[in-house]
């Protein structure tokens, strides 16, 4: 950008500033530990999620001691320039209305983005509504990377920098930074300081490396919280997101990091009361949180998705209540499901009392608690199974020898996968020859506008998905390919499609630019059923951020 490029643009931002304190009144700004202790000093704080912390899921948390939540994460382009992008993901901003009034204070809004008129932008039209404006510097998904943006920012000092020094400078609210961990310590530490210099007034640390996510996400280091806490905490407080499964783990986390406060994500979403001593029954949790529901507008994919999390361990039992809540299509059959699971589990839980079962002080062989599948707990991600090795048959034994003397020259021409690659060494004859695959040109599904391919075997040439609305729609039910069972049952119990009025989960906006789990978000695990695949795909997702 040239020089005058640079004075226009910050000649709009001084304008975009002032038109937002024209038009609101604001306390005085302040800074590090001032912030912090004007917030309540939070020790419990509810990461920023994408569809996942939404207004009814922060008014559930904060009942147990949550004492500071973050939005969802938003993106500032989309927020900035799109005002259906902006009337979605939070309602009455146009009329001047907080996402949830006063009773939804302290709350953070975090933005991801690597422009910063765009982010400036973003965070005045909020400002009057929020306490701070978080930069998102950690989510690790594939979608960051492809838009620049996250963790994939963490390379590019002079860009975050610039990030936070613009809000810095003309926002009237502060700003604070949420960001990972390098391998190094010595860098990471470096990291925060520039982070900090720049203008962050909270610093948030997940210890986690960028590339530990999913069935990859391991333990966060909290040591590297501890280095990083001690080198800026006399400028601004640190916050340590990471690890924090039960109630237990925050005083663990504390005493360990000696950081002001403890962030959770994936454990508050297994359990929004993670911050209260106990472990809740889980069908009281999700009763309480559609309560909040039918009073506050909530997307049905965000409900859904919530209740899948809370009724995990009993799901993974039922596995027909695990289809029913995916096909609910409306709040009221989410309630339905809901009654039904509680039933369930009261008579599980009754029964086990009654054969004298006893849960106190049982652990696993790693000392986690052994819970019953009636209350909430966290969800542990199950290992990635091991790759077969392969047998070597007579050919490649007698092989096994030659290969091991082959020259340091030939050795040295390896894949990026560390694999032996093809070596131009020796005879044509003794050349690897490698076998070109045929292509072969996709079969699209039937269905109008459709990309995928349809499945081989299915006799209405559709792909899972839209083979399964396909049956709704022509009342045809049943394909043998795709295990497509329920709807048969559902035909038994409901009148025909004709008659009903469909209400399907509308795609949200937010899922296109990033169906992101943010940072701590978990994997699913894999279906019990083939007939799940597409209906958990949308609604199991799981990170950190």
């Amino acid at each position: 950008m040239t020089n005058k490029a640079k004075e226009q643009a910050e000649e709009r931002n001084i304008a975009a500033a002032a038109k937002c304190r024209e038009g609101h009144s604001f306390p005085p700004k302040l800074t590090g530990w001032e912030l912090y202790k004007s917030l309540g000093s939070p020790k419990h704080v509810v990461a920023p999620m994408v569809d996942q912390s939404e207004l009814a899921w922060r008014i559930l948390s904060r009942r147990y001691n949550a004492d500071l939540c973050y939005t969802p994460m938003f993106n500032a382009k989309l927020f900035a320039k799109e005002e259906k992008y902006r009337e979605e993901h939070w309602t009455g901003l146009k009329q001047g209305l907080g996402s949830g009034g006063p009773n939804d204070r302290p709350l953070v809004v975090q933005f991801c983005a690597n422009d910063p008129e765009y982010l400036l932008q973003a965070a005045l039209m909020v400002a009057p509504y929020c306490d701070a404006i978080d930069i998102n510097l950690g989510c690790p998904q594939h979608i960051a990377r492809r838009g620049h943006y996250g963790s994939f920012l963490m390379e590019d000092w002079p860009l975050i920098a610039s990030l936070i020094s613009t809000l810095h400078k003309h926002l009237p609210i502060p700003v604070t930074a949420k960001i990972r961990v390098f391998p190094e310590v010595e860098k990471t530490i470096e990291y925060a300081k520039m982070v900090v210099e720049a203008g962050a007034q909270i610093l948030v640390v997940h210890g986690r490396l960028r590339e530990m996510k999913g069935h990859l996400t391991g333990i966060a280091d909290w040591e590297k919280i501890r280095l990083v806490q001690e080198a800026v905490s006399h400028q601004v407080p640190v916050i340590a997101n990471g690890n924090i499964l039960y109630y237990e783990d925050v005083a663990r986390c504390l005493e360990k990091t000696g950081c002001a406060g403890v962030m959770s994500a994936e454990g508050n979403l297994y359990n929004p009361a993670i911050f209260t001593p106990g472990h809740p029954e889980a069908w009281k949790l999700a009763e309480e949180y559609l309560t909040i529901c039918n009073e506050v507008d909530t997307k049905l994919a965000y409900i859904r998705g919530h209740l899948f999390k809370i009724f995990r361990p009993a799901l993974n039992i039922y596995t027909d209540m695990r289809a029913e809540l995916g096909m609910s299509s409306s709040l009221e059959k989410m309630w339905d499901v809901t009654r039904r699971m509680k039933d369930l589990l009261i008579r599980d839980a009754e029964t086990s009392r009654m054969n004298g079962e006893s849960f106190e002080g049982r652990v696993d062989d790693k000392g986690y608690p052994i819970l019953p599948h009636w209350l909430s707990q966290p969800y542990f991600r199950p290992p990635l199974a091991e790759p077969k090795a392969k047998q070597p048959n007579s050919e490649t034994a007698d092989s096994t020898a030659t290969s091991a003397k082959r020259t340091a020259d030939e050795s040295a021409h390896r894949d990026d996968d560390g694999d032996a690659a093809s070596v131009k060494t020796g005879t044509p004859s003794t050349q690897q020859k490698k076998v070109k695959k045929t292509k072969v040109l996709p079969n699209l599904c039937h269905n109008p506008g459709c990309l995928n391919t349809f499945s081989a075997k299915c006799s209405h040439q559709r792909c899972k998905n839209c083979c399964r609305h396909h049956q709704q729609e022509t009342n045809t039910f049943d394909c043998e390919p795709h295990v497509i069972r329920v709807l048969k049952a559902q035909q038994q119990e409901q009148p025909p499609v004709s008659e009903q009025k469909l209400d399907l989960p509308r795609v949200d906006s937010q899922e296109a630019i990033g169906a992101v789990a943010l940072e701590g978000m978990v994997s699913p695990t894999p279906p019990l059923t083939d007939s799940l695949d597409s209906i958990n795909s949308k609604h199991e997702r799981c990170t950190i951020l």
